[in-house]
């Protein structure tokens, strides 16, 4: 009797897993599926884009280096930002963590994009953009953005779009796939877990962990400096 209950056991939580992963694929693909059209290759031009009159250009924060420079996937982003920048005049958002005061990924972003000529009230800085969700939720709610351009690597772009589109926002992605990167094979299979995360939250929309007092896009960006 025992092992009979046991075999019944296993394949009830054999039959769970495999629905489970069923789900979790079909989350990514509906992800991948539903957003591809509103992705465009690195080396995009602004007038390109199927969006017009964007609200900013949101360039989605990563990991920062020990000395304060921005790694290669970072540099990237800033890198594409930058060139949008420069054919469109609209402004930069940059969004990442600033969490604590030994690790800033948007002054870091801010500094990069001054030292290549981007004037400082031209670049807002989002410190609370702890995720993917969160930056995406500020923008709207925060900043007061309608329409973004989102800038990120292709991979991430497919979550990016789809947060933003469910939250409201009409968006676009531009990809940062300036090189390729190490770690990328572990990054896309931790996506597949993102994905599936962040479309729940979709559903919910719970508010980030900080909001805050608005800023305006039209202003000075230098509001923003800490």
């Amino acid at each position: 009797m025992k092992k009979k209950l046991a075999k019944r056991m296993l394949i009830v939580l054999l039959l769970t897993g495999c629905l489970l992963c069923a789900a979790c694929l079909l989350v990514n693909h509906l992800v991948v599926s539903q957003n591809r059209e509103y992705i465009y290759p690195s080396g995009t031009s602004y007038d390109s884009l199927s969006l017009s009159d964007a609200d900013c250009i949101l360039v989605l924060g990563a990991g920062v280096r020990e000395d304060g420079t921005p790694s290669h996937m970072l540099e990237d982003r800033i890198l594409t930002g930058i060139t949008l920048y420069e054919e469109s005049g609209t402004k930069l958002l940059m969004s990442g963590d600033h969490g604590r005061a030994d690790y800033n990924e948007v002054g870091c972003m801010k500094d990069y994009a001054i030292d290549r000529g981007v004037p400082s009230e031209d670049i807002f800085m989002d410190h609370a953009g702890f995720s993917t969700y969160d930056s995406l939720y500020r923008a709207r709610d925060v900043f007061g953005a309608k329409k973004v351009i989102i800038v990120s690597q292709t991979y991430h772009l497919y979550r990016a779009v789809a947060i933003a589109r469910s939250l409201g926002l009409e968006a676009v992605g531009v990809s940062a796939d300036l090189r390729s990167y190490m770690g990328q094979p572990i990054r896309e299979v931790r996506e597949i877990a993102a994905r599936v995360k962040d479309m729940a939250m979709t559903v919910f929309q719970p508010e980030p962990k900080y909001l805050g007092e608005p800023v305006s896009l039209t202003g000075s960006g230098d509001v923003t400096n800490d």
